[in-house]
């Protein structure tokens, strides 16, 4: 099969979709791999280490596009992209289809068959391909978080961690999974004081034991949301449903409640944010804005900012199954794994995965229909 990975061209997205650790396994499993030059320059790789490990640099996106059977990439296309679908071609990247009608009609139109990062998911019910990017988010959500809260940047003046003789920060965070559980190991590493809300009583009796009592935890229902949120010196909202959008379970009434110069952080945002006045994306380059006098960070891809990282988690985690879908081919990679099949959002023109469908008014199609 011929893999072809794009240069990302999402703003400040330093990410690439594989390593020349990557390029070497596809290469000896017999595979082609063209890479657009210069795209790993943001997370530290370079055409000769690509070259270096078998793969074949080209010029542009358009030859990377139309010579691969197979795009592997970080995030899901933006319009300038949508010009190179065609029917048939396998599309492998985070998708996050929900809050994106223009891109998933475009994959629809187009006969693509996109298969998302964020939607394959084990027996276990955990996602494999998004829990890295989780861990790099919600540590980082803190780290941004306490940056603007200085007065500087628009925040209140709170030190996180406070000093002697002088109260510490309230971070308070809605949702206590693979983000909110390492947004909250880096609060407490700052000093902070605490707070995770969610709606899973088993999960929160599990975060008391992780983090041995230093954490607060409180059941998620909007009287304890409202009266944490009105405390709160850093928000971070980290809800997920796997496929479909976030529920908005802070309120902008919530919100008016805050001090200014409070900061909010929506790691939520790729699927629609979970904060009711998170109402626009952000970018690197222009991460916040002020509303009711709070500052909201809500950049969709957060992980880019730390490409060395992210890009070597990343392709830690998704080269299996991109290894199962060279090898095997798409429809065969899905049969003999369930938890792939699960990325399968689009095929054929058809909507296979049924949170996207209910999200976009689309039908829905079992996959397994598809295939058959």
């Amino acid at each position: 099969m011929n893999v072809g990975i794009p240069k990302e061209i999402k703003n400040n997205e330093n990410r690439v979709a594989i390593t020349p650790a990557g390029v070497e396994a596809l290469r000896i499993n017999g595979h082609n791999v063209f890479i657009e030059t210069s795209a790993g320059i943001g997370s530290g790789f370079t055409n000769e280490d690509y070259q270096n490990a078998g793969a074949v640099i080209l010029e542009t996106a358009a030859e990377v596009w139309s010579t691969a059977d197979m795009i592997m990439k970080v995030k899901e296309p933006i319009a300038p992209e949508y010009g190179f679908f065609r029917e048939g071609l396998i599309l492998f990247t985070y998708l996050h289809l929900a809050p994106e009608p223009e891109l998933t009609k475009a994959l629809i139109e187009n006969g693509v068959i996109a298969i998302a990062y964020e939607t394959i998911q084990l027996p276990d019910r955990s996602l494999p391909l998004l829990i890295p990017m989780s861990e790099v988010a919600g540590r980082m959500s803190v780290q941004i978080g306490a940056q603007f809260l200085e007065k500087p940047w628009g925040g209140k003046g709170v030190l996180l961690g406070g000093v002697p003789g002088v109260l510490p920060g309230n971070v308070v965070i809605i949702g206590g999974g693979i983000v909110g559980t390492n947004a909250a190991k880096m609060a407490l590493g700052l000093g902070a004081n605490v707070t995770i809300i969610d709606n899973n009583s088993t999960r929160l009796r599990q975060l008391d034991d992780i983090f041995d009592g230093r954490v607060r935890t409180l059941m998620s229902n909007s009287y304890n949301i409202e009266s944490m949120v009105r405390q709160a010196d850093l928000l971070i909202g980290s809800v997920l449903i796997p496929g479909a959008r976030a529920p908005k379970l802070v309120k902008e009434y919530m919100v008016k409640q805050m001090a200014p110069g409070s900061v909010i952080v929506d790691v939520a945002i790729d699927q629609g944010g979970s904060i009711e006045t998170s109402d626009r994306v952000t970018t690197h380059s222009e991460p916040t804005y002020l509303k009711h006098g709070v500052v909201h960070y809500a950049v969709a891809n957060m992980p880019g900012a730390v490409a060395r990282t992210s890009t070597l988690a990343l392709t830690n985690v998704t080269l299996n199954y991109a290894l199962a879908l060279a090898n095997k081919g798409w429809a065969q990679a899905a049969k003999d794994d369930a938890a792939l099949a699960k990325g399968v959002n689009v095929v054929n023109g058809k909507v296979t995965y049924e949170a996207v469908a209910t999200a976009l008014g689309y039908d829905y199609t079992e996959l397994a229909s598809v295939i058959a």
